[in-house]
């Protein structure tokens, strides 16, 4: 069954293909066909008219099916020269992010057939004077890496369409002194278009409390097939956390909610009696982020990198840098998704370290790679970080779920960029090379990129 919220569903591209009658007409069709056969390829739908349009009123009579339902991306083919005033019009008319693809032509000594390089050149020039924003493609009509490019650019344009329709949960306040999971209602709304819904974290515990028990078994027997027998735990304990998912799980379909930033600590142990790790895991895993420590921030990135990855993140702390044997180690303390787990190791379940209480996930993370990717807010700027990394296999590093990491950089060059940056102590993971779209993506929403490596 496909998770929607995961961001797995098929992307939604708009395109139009603008000319002029004066050019080698035959040509630049022959070139159109030839693109279109290679979009139709895409992991994507494909949506509006396939013909050349010549002029504004024929490109108008095709703008019904490209406003009918929201687009990832508008792609508009420059096969041949125009003006700018159908690309113009297009972008005013049409809500999703704007690419123009022009064609590269032979070097004949002859007439240029196409011209479509210019045509992109001028409506540059004037969707920036229009106001409007813009990327751009100039490859050939069957080029593999303009494909890449424009799914890259369709999956950040479905990213940046998805955050305007977010609304996270905050299940109490963030420890004292933990400055990384501060967060500013109104930035979020004007920044991102992201809401926020708080809770207070004894109202939150009282609905888990007041779970029925027979709700809480069928999560169990969800544990169980994950991480095996749960008979050696304290079952008591065990029950409340089950109860926890449930009451997470209740309160994000009630309200809406697509990711949660949850105060999981201390008054899930001294107050009810269990920990939320596990909990948490099981949200992460359905494609509902939850961030530790009431991390809003946090939920938000590890959002962005699963509709980036269509695959479930993780919100990690980096716990441990050795520059001798140039690797790293990113932990927490059990909620890292079991899609994650390395089959080979062992996987089970586990008490909280520090104040043992189940239930948590515990395994090492797959080998594989992975990118890194943060919404910061260090030096009071709102900046994405990026990274990439290879995971190692190895053994567990620590209890919880961990995996040890090779980053793209030198560890020792890793470390300081953090450190010099202040960047916050939690940092999303997901599997997969992913930058190039996350890239296209803090470029759609004015964000400066840290490249850690």
């Amino acid at each position: 069954m496909i998770n929607a919220n995961l961001g797995s569903r098929r992307l939604s591209i708009g395109v139009v293909a603008i000319g002029r009658p004066t050019f080698d007409v035959p040509y630049a069709e022959s070139l159109l066909a030839t693109a279109m056969a290679a979009l139709e390829g895409l992991d994507a739908d494909i949506v509006g008219s396939t013909a050349l349009q010549f002029d504004a009123e024929a490109m108008r009579s095709n703008l019904g099916a490209l406003t009918e339902k929201p687009l990832d991306l508008l792609l508009v083919l420059q096969v041949t020269f125009t003006d700018a005033t159908m690309t113009v019009e297009l972008a005013k008319s049409v809500d999703a992010p704007l690419v123009l693809w022009s064609f590269p032509e032979p070097r004949s000594g002859g007439r240029l057939r196409l011209n479509g390089f210019c045509g992109i050149n001028l409506a540059a020039h004037a969707l920036g004077k229009a106001g409007q924003s813009f990327d751009y493609v100039h490859r050939e009509a069957d080029s593999p890496e303009a494909l890449k490019e424009i799914m890259a650019l369709a999956r950040a344009g479905y990213v940046k369409r998805r955050l305007t329709q977010t609304r996270i949960g905050v299940v109490g306040e963030h420890p004292a002194g933990f400055d990384t999971c501060s967060y500013d209602t109104a930035e979020l709304k004007s920044r991102f278009g992201v809401e926020t819904q708080t809770l207070p974290i004894g109202g939150f515990i009282a609905s888990a409390a007041a779970v029925d028990d027979a709700k809480a078994d069928a999560v169990r027997a969800r544990a169980a097939g994950d991480l095996g027998s749960l008979d050696d735990l304290d079952q008591d304990s065990l029950q409340k956390s089950m109860k926890v998912y449930v009451a997470l799980r209740g309160l994000a379909d009630e309200e809406n909610l697509q990711a949660l930033a949850v105060r999981c600590w201390p008054e899930f142990f001294t107050d009810f009696g269990c920990a939320a790790c596990g909990p948490m895991a099981f949200m992460n895993q359905d494609g509902t982020p939850c961030g530790c420590e009431a991390d809003v921030f946090g939920a938000l990135s590890s959002l962005v990198l699963q509709w980036t990855a269509g695959e479930p993140a993780f919100n990690t702390d980096l716990v441990d840098v050795n520059v001798e044997d140039d690797t790293a180690v990113f932990w927490h303390c059990g909620q890292a998704p079991i899609s994650m787990a390395d089959p080979e190791g062992p996987i089970g379940p586990a008490i909280h370290s520090n104040r043992k209480l189940p239930l948590l996930n515990e395994f090492a993370l797959k080998p594989g790679r992975v990118t890194l990717a943060r919404l910061t807010q260090a030096k009071n700027e709102i900046r994405l970080v990026l990274g990439g990394a290879e995971i190692l296999r190895a053994p567990l590093s620590f209890s919880g779920t961990s995996g040890v990491v090779r980053f793209d950089k030198p560890a020792g060059e890793v470390l300081e960029r953090i450190m010099r940056e202040g960047l916050e102590h939690h940092t999303g993971l997901v599997y997969g090379e992913h930058r190039p779209a996350l890239r296209r993506l803090a470029a759609m929403l004015d964000l400066p990129v840290i490249e850690l490596t």
